[in-house]
């Protein structure tokens, strides 16, 4: 990456960062995804409860082979049979420590999550002691009218595609309410996996939440 939008995408990566912090919510930096695990397995005890939210991201900094070591007790939604799912879903609320990414967080210091079954933002909001999301630089916008546009124009469709969804967006590539002023304006598909918006604000628990920034672009 050439050395001067380098430097752009760090000041920017920092500069939001430290408005996280103003809401209470930690940041760590890695320049590289390779950096990750090292940070995550800082972040977590021998012996943790460990659960994470369905995320290319995770996969692609290798997050999940760790959490699949043998140091944590993996709650592995991935190797557990469709019928015992929703008992999985609930246990995570117990778990020491949840791993996520995000769709998107603002320069303010605000982090936007949109879900369909919704597992992942009530886990974010409530239940695990500890949230870690891990966060390529192009998930940064500005505010969160741009929060809800990345996610109609580039997020779900593309999230869409990966799970073969019957969605407009999954079709077209956007979503059907784009261009509206309402942020949760949108299909009425069965398949839809935009039904419940979650924005983190300042938080009362100071550091439950904790935000790995990553100096790649990742995920969706």
């Amino acid at each position: 990456m050439d050395e001067s939008i380098k430097n752009v995408i760090f000041k920017r990566i920092h500069r939001t960062g430290n408005a996280l912090k103003a809401n209470n919510i930690d940041y760590y930096y890695a320049d590289r995804k390779e950096d990750v695990p090292k940070i995550v397995e800082s972040l977590l005890s021998e012996g943790n409860v460990v659960a994470n939210g369905g995320s290319v991201t995770l996969k692609e900094c290798g997050v999940i082979d760790l959490l699949k070591s043998d140091k944590y007790k993996y709650l592995d939604r991935e190797a557990i049979d469709i019928d015992k799912l929703d008992q999985l879903y609930r246990a995570t609320f117990a778990a020491d420590a949840y791993l996520c990414s995000a769709n998107a967080i603002t320069e303010n210091g605000e982090i936007y999550n949109v879900d369909g079954n919704s597992n992942r933002i009530a886990a974010i909001a409530f239940g695990p002691k500890s949230v870690i999301m891990v966060v390529g630089y192009n998930k940064i916008v500005c505010n969160l009218d741009e929060a809800a546009k990345r996610v109609k124009s580039l997020a779900a469709p593309a999230n869409t595609k990966r799970l073969n969804c019957a969605t407009y967006c999954c079709e077209t590539g956007r979503c059907q309410g784009v261009d509206s002023s309402s942020i949760t304006a949108g299909c009425s598909s069965d398949s839809r996996i935009c039904c419940n918006y979650l924005i983190s604000a300042h938080q009362r628990i100071k550091g439950r939440i904790k935000v790995i920034f990553v100096g790649e672009c990742l995920g969706y």
